[in-house]
């Protein structure tokens, strides 16, 4: 049984059916071992180790060394004819500088190589999979296409899968597709023609679970699967000397050719005007030919350029960069153009609020990601008071208490432990100073009704202690969704009938909002009497909007920088990432990296023939929506 490629485009019964298993027992112990034989491991393929004496004797393989090498016997036989000192002196200088060449260029090699192998654990090492009925734990590398598994939140997913049952499951993607938010995921088909970012019925080897729980058919394993494909497209991409390697060699080679020359217009020229005649006197005049030819060869040359490229490789290291071969550097300083990812590289990958428009007005943040640096301010200036205030920190109250995430520090960086929408949430209630600690006291949780994606919201209920023990609802989600059950607005301490035409205005500020890239989320409250029914029916209707959160994940504060210093140095900087076009757009015109809205998406590039591609990378800066098959394309084209 192999991959099954458009499992995303069939129904769940379809894939279950297409891939021979059983929706509740799964596959039987005895059919899995029949597939693993058949198929093979789930594990990403990698070439053998390379023997450390064959990485070492690649370090003579220069054109340039070759020539010091010969050099190094011309001078050891010279030696032999003359005797006239000791030891080959000349021979040892010349080996000891080839050797110390050699050993340089390995160890720093050597370094690199044991980075990229802490690097590599990309992988979940177990899964939990259903065979014969029962649930057991078993090595991720024992799994098979067919093969039934369970995630849940915190989970690595150990292959791709195709999602047969799903409870608000998200994932975060950004590793594979560059999406920043986590993912909501379903079990409905999707078009045969979508891309990665749109599968939202598949899981992804490499992803993380980050809400919800899952059930889903592993549909590929080891290089069948998506991250399989990205490492076969490095695994198969041609290997291509540096320019400074080729300039070596091209010295090596033209050196090779004077040296010859010499050789001969020396042993050519002695003979003639002396008139050398016998063979001992032409063994004589041959000898110092050659080693006037020798001396031309400059021995030290390639020691400097290895001293060079090491001194350079320590400073990238200096700047946590991995550069894995020493002529790498240079190449480096040889670059046009710098196709750069987003999420993660540009941007910090950690979602912050920018943004909270209330009744009263809107209140813009300062600072990125999630350590609590930053202010608060008026749009458009000012101080935060009054009504807009109290609205800022009922919505960001309101925030803090319907949320599951935890912010902590971990190794001098603040990290979230859950959504990381949550954690931005929890920061800009730290920023506009809500107590979080006093919250916790006065409103402990006394039930929760949990995001779903047919709902699009969540809601958590809580006891009053400052009121008399009241029962008081907070809800966010969606904002369009939200506000359909909105029949009231929070102004300041009072409560207002929501009007249709106030309605319409919120709904421009979403659309605005939205036009900035901004991802926003709906605030809302209600007081329940203790007669309520837990029903979600019941609770999230009739509620009192409170606010509209607009968050972006944004661009490092270097990020800008090093952009402009690429611009004055003559190289181009493009920005390619399976984020979405219009957050793709606004975060490369922040940066400086595109002065217009022209974007090309994963769809588009599928009907661009080469010729077009050539054509567009000549003016179009951003690449959005694309797989890692997209990038390879355009890196190809540039």
């Amino acid at each position: 049984m192999h991959a099954l490629l458009d499992a995303h485009a069939l129904s769940a019964p379809d894939v279950v059916e297409r891939l021979a298993t059983d929706a509740r027992s799964g596959l039987t112990a005895s059919e899995a071992s029949r597939r693993l034989t058949a198929v093979g491991r789930n594990e990403l393929a990698s070439e053998p180790p390379v023997p450390a004496w064959r990485r070492f004797l690649a370090q003579f393989k220069d054109v340039l060394v070759v020539l010091l090498l010969l050099a190094t016997v011309v001078s050891v036989v010279v030696w032999l004819y003359e005797r006239d000192a000791p030891l080959p002196y000349e021979a040892f200088a010349i080996f000891a500088v080839v050797l110390l060449n050699a050993v340089m260029g390995f160890v720093q090699e050597g370094r690199a190589e044991a980075a990229v192998a802490a690097l590599r654990e990309m992988t979940a090492a177990h899964a939990t999979v259903i065979r014969d009925g029962a649930r057991s734990r078993v090595l991720a590398s024992e799994l098979v296409p067919g093969d039934l598994i369970a995630v849940d939140e915190g989970a690595a997913v150990p292959a791709d899968a195709r999602l047969i049952a799903s409870t608000s499951a998200q994932t975060s993607e950004a590793a594979l597709t560059g999406e920043s938010l986590p993912v909501s995921k379903d079990t409905a088909p999707v078009a045969i023609d979508a891309v990665l970012g749109d599968r939202s019925n598949m899981l992804f080897s490499g992803t993380v679970v980050t809400f919800g729980h899952a059930t889903a058919v592993v549909t590929a394993t080891g290089m069948q699967t998506e991250m399989g494909r990205i490492a076969g497209m490095l695994r198969d991409a041609p290997s291509e000397r540096t320019p400074l390697q080729a300039e070596l060699d091209r010295t090596g080679r033209l050196l090779g050719a004077i040296v010859v020359a010499i050789a001969v217009v020396m042993i050519g020229t002695i003979v003639v005007v002396e008139g050398i005649h016998g063979t001992a006197a032409l063994l004589d005049v041959f000898i110092v030919g050659v080693a006037l030819a020798v001396a031309a060869v400059p021995e030290g040359l390639p020691a400097i350029v290895t001293a060079v490229l090491s001194v350079g490789v320590q400073r990238m290291a200096k700047r946590h960069a991995v550069v894995r071969h020493l002529a790498a550097v240079e190449t480096l300083g040889s670059a046009s153009v710098i196709a750069s990812d987003k999420t993660g590289t540009l941007t910090k990958n950690e979602m912050t609020v920018r943004t909270v428009v209330t009744a009263s007005g809107r209140v813009v943040f300062t600072g990125a990601g999630y350590s609590a640096v930053g202010d608060i301010s008026r749009a458009g200036g000012g101080p935060v008071d009054g009504a807009l205030l109290t609205e800022l920190h009922r919505a960001l109250s309101a925030a803090n208490r319907a949320n599951n995430a935890v912010v902590r520090e971990q190794a001098g960086r603040w990290v979230v432990d859950g959504d990381p929408t949550e954690g931005a949430l929890l920061v800009a209630a730290q920023k506009a100073g809500v107590d979080a600690a006093a919250l916790a006291v006065r409103l402990p949780r006394v039930y929760e009704l949990p995001f779903s994606s047919a709902r699009k919201l969540m809601t958590t209920i809580h006891r009053d202690a400052a009121r008399d023990q009241q029962i008081v609802a907070f809800t966010k989600g969606a904002p369009d969704v939200l506000l359909e059950r909105c029949s009231r607005e929070l102004v300041g301490d009072d409560v207002h009938p929501l009007a249709d035409d106030r309605r319409r205005e919120i709904e421009r500020h979403i659309d605005a909002l939205a036009d900035q890239a901004l991802r926003t989320l709906g605030v809302a409250i209600r007081l329940l009497p203790d007669s309520t029914s837990r029903d979600e029916s019941a609770v999230e209707r009739d509620l009192v909007f409170v606010a509209l959160i607009g968050m972006i994940d944004p661009p490092r504060d270097e990020a800008k920088d090093a952009v402009d210093r690429a611009r004055r140095a003559g190289v181009r900087p493009v920005m390619i990432t399976g984020d979405h076009p219009r957050t793709a757009v606004v975060i490369a015109r922040e940066l400086g990296i595109s002065g217009n809205d022209r974007v090309i998406s994963g769809a588009d590039l599928e009907r661009l023939d080469d010729g077009a591609l050539d054509a567009a990378v000549a003016d179009v800066s951003v690449y959005a929506r694309v797989d890692p098959a997209h990038k390879l394309r355009i890196v190809q084209a540039f």
